[in-house]
């Protein structure tokens, strides 16, 4: 199937397919009707001299209305009309000459105004050609228009993807180089150099991820954790993870860094708030056809409404839904809600697409 659409795609050949096939066709059609009236087997001659005839003569049609594509469609009617009944004429002509000289063995009519006999048949033959490639072009014209136009949407679609996705990158570095340049002016070169090298690491895994692809949630997974490696050396035993993950869930095609701002997030405003140990729980799972995940904290909470935080001028939960809306559409689900026994959870649900085998070593 997709070879005979590679092989139709081409506009010459088609035209030359559609042409040769269409007067072959018309030629079958007006041979059954001899039958009905028990004609000679010359007859078939004449049909295959006639549609010649008649192949040779569109021909030029094509490349008139090829020229005067762009008149204005009042015009182009026109001029369409005039050369069809021309042409039709000259056919007329050819196919009655035919018809005398090879049915009748060289009759000759009394007029010579019978030769353009039966010229209205002709014309609807070659009216009817005439519109098959008017309105075929069109349509090409149409198809062609939708591609540009889906095209130029995907290209966009994808820019918008790539920068909400880059949006996030200067969002963190200026919060970690913060933290790093903190840690240097109190003179805690060690625990700098520290944070350094994991930031290095997990840059190196940002950069090399297509922001529009998606990535198994493990991959994700394995960033988060360079990530907390630097939260970590800032906040030491202050900080504890608990993972969830289910082992289908782990293989979910998922955005790429998706979870990092929501982790960010959680530390930003609650963890680092906290005298006491702050716990970040990260549990993910598959229910029928959807993944579900949810990020939790056991900070002091914020304020909600309708499942959304009242106030928020940050960047990480409003890129998060935008990219969210821009790769699912309305099927997805973005909600914040209490945590017990205190904090936030984020809960997200997307469609469940399983990663292929091939992905699982990229």
């Amino acid at each position: 199937m997709e070879r005979v659409e590679r092989w139709l795609s081409d506009r010459e050949r088609f035209f030359w397919v559609l042409h040769s096939v269409g007067w072959t066709a018309w030629a079958l059609i007006f041979y059954l009707g001899s039958l009905l009236h028990e004609m000679r087997p010359s007859f078939v001659f004449v049909l295959m001299l006639n549609a010649i005839a008649g192949w040779l003569l569109t021909l030029p049609l094509r490349y008139l209305y090829q020229r005067i594509w762009h008149f204005s469609p009042l015009r182009l009617l026109l001029i369409i009309s005039f050369a069809s009944y021309v042409v039709a004429l000259v056919w007329t002509v050819i196919n009655n000459f035919h018809y005398w000289e090879i049915y009748r063995h060289g009759y000759r009519p009394p007029e010579w105004l019978l030769y353009f006999s039966n010229s209205i048949r002709s014309f609807f033959v070659i009216a009817c050609w005439s519109g098959l490639y008017v309105g075929i072009k069109y349509y090409q014209m149409l198809q062609k228009e939708r591609q540009n136009a889906l095209r130029s949407a995907t290209m966009a679609h994808q820019a918008h993807l790539k920068m909400l996705r880059y949006q996030l990158n200067p969002h963190f570095l200026f919060n970690t180089l913060n933290a790093i340049s903190t840690l240097i002016l109190i003179k805690d070169n060690d625990t700098a150099n520290k944070m350094v090298s994991r930031l290095s690491e997990f840059l190196r895994y940002s950069l090399d991820k297509d922001p529009i692809k998606h990535v198994p949630l493990y991959q994700e997974i394995e960033a988060l954790k360079l990530y907390l490696d630097i939260e970590k050396v800032r906040f030491e035993e202050r900080l504890e993870v608990l993972w969830q993950i289910e082992e289908r869930a782990r293989l979910a095609k998922v955005p790429s860094m998706l979870l990092q701002p929501l982790i960010e997030n959680a530390i930003k405003h609650a963890i680092s708030k906290m005298s006491q140990v702050g716990i970040i729980s990260i549990s993910a799972r598959v229910m029928g056809s959807d993944l579900y995940i949810d990020v939790a904290d056991n900070g002091p909470g914020a304020d909600l409404s309708a499942g959304r935080l009242s106030r928020t001028h940050g960047v990480g939960l409003p890129n998060i839904e935008a990219r969210l809306q821009a790769s699912y559409k309305d099927n997805y689900s973005m909600e914040l809600s209490p945590n017990q026994p205190s904090g936030l959870k984020i809960s997200i649900r997307i469609p469940f697409r399983e990663s292929k085998a091939h992905d699982k070593d990229n």
